[in-house]
């Protein structure tokens, strides 16, 4: 039988993804999100397969207005993911706090006004400060940035709702998540580089060094599961894909271009301050038959659905600089 999933930020990369993974296999979802642009869906996902994805617009900040839309949705599982990233958050905290901190607050105060049990939700690996080597869930959480502050107080948050509440809730650590849909962020860059390279444009990424990347399609597919498993508690975890140097990804990247086009792509600036491996034993043990898609399978399917997009004329630019700048 068919389950219905009220998503929040259901238009953003993963709520994309989650969407995509929902469909395909019959179920229905239903985004709550306060844009209407559903492009990044429209990307992953062709019209005539969207019969089970519908749109509420609404915002998150309204606490009436989310609970209306979760009871109107007749959704058996939440799964929020409604965020703003970190340069955001930098830019206005306040909007950030508002967002993020208060945000969650609702989904969780709506989650019991309609009578459900259990949220998944997306934390970040932005709860690492840069200290720790190869953090476990356990891992001391030194956040260094606004973004990173908020979603520890998230996690924080859930543990109180399981608490007075009884509402059980798993919250996710992704860090530097790749794939069609991935335009924004702190973390985005190597995403629209592989954009750029199928566009035979150069472009450089903003950040240096090794990071933990995670395929789009597998950071839905832990969401989902962890939605259908019934949880207990506040449990948090870490998602763990493959571990890279940004320069050996832009090799992977100029290897899947024309000759002619490749070494476009660079990469210039700070490390990320977060911890560039994340262990993601324990997640695998709550959550068993979690995909892993290889760092170059990723990568090289990333960059095929590009270039299907392109030759149907839809491929997005806008994560694009008008002017690239030169390698």
């Amino acid at each position: 039988m068919a389950r219905t999933y009220f998503l929040t930020g259901a238009l953003g990369c993963i709520g994309a993804w989650v969407i995509k993974t929902l469909v395909e296999r019959g179920d229905r979802a239903v985004a709550f999100d306060a844009s209407d642009d559903d492009r990044r869906v429209r990307d992953l996902v062709e019209p005539d397969a969207l019969a089970g994805y519908s749109l509420i617009r609404g915002d998150l900040t309204d606490r009436a207005a989310v609970t209306q839309a979760l009871r109107a949705s007749a959704a058996q599982s939440v799964i929020h993911l409604a965020a703003l990233q970190v340069p955001f958050c930098k830019a206005d905290p306040a909007k950030g706090a508002a967002v993020n901190v208060l945000g969650t607050v609702h989904v969780f105060e709506s989650v019991k006004a309609v009578g459900l049990r259990q949220v998944v939700y997306a934390s970040s690996a932005a709860v690492y400060g840069p200290g720790a080597e190869v953090p476990d869930e356990t891992a001391l959480c030194e956040p260094t940035t606004h973004y990173g502050v908020y979603k520890r107080a998230n996690e924080g948050t859930a543990g109180i709702y399981a608490q007075d509440d009884g509402i059980a809730s798993v919250g996710l650590r992704p860090l530097t998540v790749y794939g069609v849909g991935r335009d924004q962020g702190l973390t985005s860059g190597p995403t629209t580089a592989m954009k750029a390279a199928v566009l035979g444009d150069p472009y450089r990424i903003g950040f240096s060094g090794a990071t933990d990347f995670l395929f789009a399609g597998d950071a839905a597919a832990a969401f989902v599961l962890a939605a259908d498993i019934p949880a207990e508690g506040a449990r948090v975890f870490n998602l763990h894909g493959d571990t890279a140097e940004v320069l050996d990804v832009i090799d992977m990247i100029d290897s899947l271009t024309d000759d002619a086009r490749s070494g476009r792509i660079t990469a210039e600036g700070p490390e990320i301050p977060i911890p560039p491996m994340l262990d993601g034993a324990a997640v695998r043990l709550a959550l068993p038959g979690l995909p892993a898609t290889p760092l170059a399978e990723g990568i090289g399917a990333t960059m095929q659905r590009f270039r299907e997009l392109k030759s149907k004329g839809r491929l997005d630019t806008r994560d694009l600089p008008s002017e690239s700048p030169t390698p």
